[in-house]
């Protein structure tokens, strides 16, 4: 008797669970595909993730998102660096600043959300204007965390990370994370909306409070380490 209790409770929840992820919007749901159109939710991040070892769907995201990209083809550059599915981004809903980006696939597809769903609502939130164009410090870069001799390999070592140093206005205001971080302004609450938004998406996000290595820019990668400082 008190087994059939139990199964009877188990299936009843197992319904639940069922009619509960039959409703989800899917930006909350772990196994929807990643649309850069839909806002960010729960499972945003873990969609993206999963991209890694799905080419396919990468792509598709990307091209859902109107980015415009080239393959890479793969290489190696020394011990620890190289790129493996990568793309140039020649085309995205904001321009950005040269160099041209070279992006492992599911850093792309998360820069992409990035802009549409972090950066252009920030922009518009706090300054009440367009972001033109975004301003980097650098995509693929062969070298290690802190550009030192040793230690571990940095993520811009594979394509997986970038470093944003600013932002153009529309109206012709440029805003940059070392002149405009701290302080009570509206440039520096849009700062720091998208340093937050930024960690809904990316696996670390490191800005001007982290150390002073990054006083001029946000570190985004979707490496292994999980951090939001």
């Amino acid at each position: 008797m008190r087994l059939a209790v139990i199964t009877s409770i188990l299936v009843a929840i197992g319904v639940v669970g069922i009619v509960i992820y039959d409703r989800l919007p899917p930006q909350h749901s772990p196994f929807a595909a990643i649309d850069p159109q839909r806002p960010i939710g729960l499972a945003t991040a873990r969609q993206l993730g999963r991209l890694e070892n799905r080419p396919d769907s990468c792509r598709a995201a990307l091209e859902r998102a109107g980015m415009l990209v080239a393959p890479i083809a793969d290489r190696r550059d020394g011990e620890f660096c190289g790129l493996t599915g990568a793309v140039a981004v020649q085309r995205s809903a904001i321009l950005w600043s040269d160099p041209p980006l070279q992006l492992s696939c599911p850093m792309a597809a998360a820069l992409a959300v990035w802009e549409k769903q972090v950066v252009a609502p920030a922009a518009q939130r706090h300054l009440g204007s367009r972001v033109s164009r975004i301003e980097h410090f650098g995509s693929y870069s062969c070298r290690r965390i802190g550009g030192g001799r040793s230690g571990r390999p940095s993520e811009h070592a594979t394509g997986n990370a970038i470093d944003v140093g600013g932002f153009r206005l529309a109206d012709g205001r440029r805003v940059t994370v070392r002149g405009d971080w701290g302080g009570d302004t509206a440039a520096a609450a849009f700062l720091h909306d998208v340093h937050d938004g930024s960690c809904r998406l990316f696996s670390a996000v490191l800005g001007p409070e982290y150390n002073a290595a990054h006083a001029d820019h946000l570190h985004l990668d979707m490496g292994p380490s999980t951090i939001c400082h």
